[in-house]
């Protein structure tokens, strides 16, 4: 199958980061993308602007490309945060009040996967608690995506760079998957299945698709080591992502690397320009 079989979606949120904001969805068209997802753009703001919201959704409809996946807030994204909703207090409260807008901002683009991103330990809660708020706050958001028609994802990170994140490996996230789906009845709650963060907790990538294809929602790739395009490091993502399609998965595949020492525009080179427009 290859790279050119696959559906393709760019991650503005750490490619095309040398420009601003309003002007990245316009690069990723002119890179020959039709779809983008981002991190939630507004690190320090759960709620926006109204102004603020709509600049944004008026550059990504008059770039021509589709928004297929949007972060709820998590805080400081890349950093040390890796997520609010299982953080006790103001945190926990800034993530709640970002889910309706967040949902909201989805659903006027036609935005169908919206990710959710669990939350550090916090020193001196007992992790039982968090667990708890994580579950509460998980429920208010496959809530808000199954009003618009989404889905939720939950995402594993990796240890090394996110040490105090709970959920490190496949099998956590789809645990959580599942006792989300549980609560809700809703059964809209998937696995975010990002092969460089797996990688980088040393899991057996076949055996992870081969287990938990069936539950994933989206797909995030970038190479190991460092985090590059494909073809930078050592992972055989050609022949994973053809073994995500014999398994059934059909949707996004997300571009989540580091251009390295160059404009974004050229860190696309390991894939045929025809092949960046999504199907």
């Amino acid at each position: 199958m290859g790279f050119a079989e696959q559906r393709f979606n760019v991650n503005l949120s750490i490619l095309f980061t040398e420009l601003p904001l309003l002007e990245r969805p316009a690069a990723a068209a002119a890179a020959g993308f039709t779809a983008v997802e981002l991190w939630w753009p507004w690190i320090d703001s759960p709620t926006p602007e109204q102004s603020e919201l709509d600049a944004l959704r008026k550059a990504i409809e008059d770039a021509g490309v589709r928004l297929t996946g949007l972060n709820f807030y998590a805080g400081r994204l890349p950093g040390p945060d890796r997520g609010a909703l299982s953080l006790p207090g103001e945190e926990s409260e800034r993530f709640r009040a970002n889910i309706d807008v967040a949902a909201d901002f989805a659903e006027s683009l036609g935005c169908k996967a919206l990710n959710a991103l669990y939350g550090n330990r916090a020193e001196g809660v007992d992790p039982a608690e968090q667990d708890a708020l994580a579950l509460e706050n998980l429920v208010l958001a496959a809530r808000a995506a199954d009003r618009i028609g989404a889905i939720l994802l939950i995402e594993a990170l990796n240890k090394p760079e996110s040490p105090l994140y709970p959920l490190v490996s496949a099998p956590a996230a789809a645990g959580i998957v599942a006792k989300v789906n549980e609560a809700t009845g809703l059964d809209n709650a998937r696995f975010l299945m990002d092969l460089y963060h797996l990688s980088m907790n040393g899991e057996d990538l076949p055996s992870v698709i081969e287990r938990f294809a069936s539950i994933t929602g989206h797909v995030q790739i970038a190479d190991n080591p460092g985090r590059g395009a494909p073809g930078t490091g050592t992972l055989p993502l050609e022949e994973l992502l053809d073994q995500l399609r014999k398994a059934g998965y059909e949707g996004y595949v997300g571009l989540e690397y580091k251009p390295g020492d160059r404009p974004s525009t050229e860190a696309f080179d390991w894939l045929p320009a025809e092949a960046r427009a999504a199907r």
